[in-house]
């Protein structure tokens, strides 16, 4: 009969891998992009910024924050120094003036496409790889991942 003890210390070293190969995979995925921004003088939250107003255009301040779960401080010195690369830009809201609206400029589509473009790459060559069962699968464990009702 297995020691019991035995069988947590193999799931707990299971979930340790796990641990790890999403550490390893996630560092894989941003180290291109991260290098990029490097260069610019920019970090890892530019590029999130970046990303998520090109997919959600005109995204007010207000959902931006939500969506990033980040304080009015910590977001307020990268958005300035996007605004002042001209990478972003700020309108006021057509019904509601106190409502700031971010959107990227050319400059900052063009950039978010090329760090976010280096990642879309990697994941279509692994998923083609791994097959779309596992690209599946891939989904479904991420999305879990994310779930609040797992806190």
């Amino acid at each position: 009969m297995p020691n019991p003890s035995s069988i947590a210390d193999d799931r707990e070293q299971q979930l340790n891998q796990a641990l790890e190969a999403l550490y390893f995979a996630f560092r894989a995925v941003v180290a291109k992009p991260d290098a990029h921004l490097a260069d610019l003088g920019l970090a890892r939250v530019h590029h999130r910024i970046l990303y998520f107003l090109r997919h959600r255009p005109a995204c007010c301040i207000t959902d931006l924050l939500r969506i990033l779960g980040v304080s009015k401080q910590y977001l307020n010195r990268p958005l300035k120094e996007l605004l002042d690369l001209e990478l972003i830009q700020v309108e006021g809201d057509a019904r509601d003036k106190r409502v700031k609206r971010l959107l990227l400029t050319d400059r900052g589509r063009q950039l978010e496409q090329e760090l976010s473009g280096e990642q879309r790459s990697r994941f279509e060559r692994v998923f083609a790889q791994a097959g779309a069962e596992a690209e599946s699968a891939w989904h479904r464990v991420m999305a879990l991942l994310a779930d609040p009702e797992f806190d």
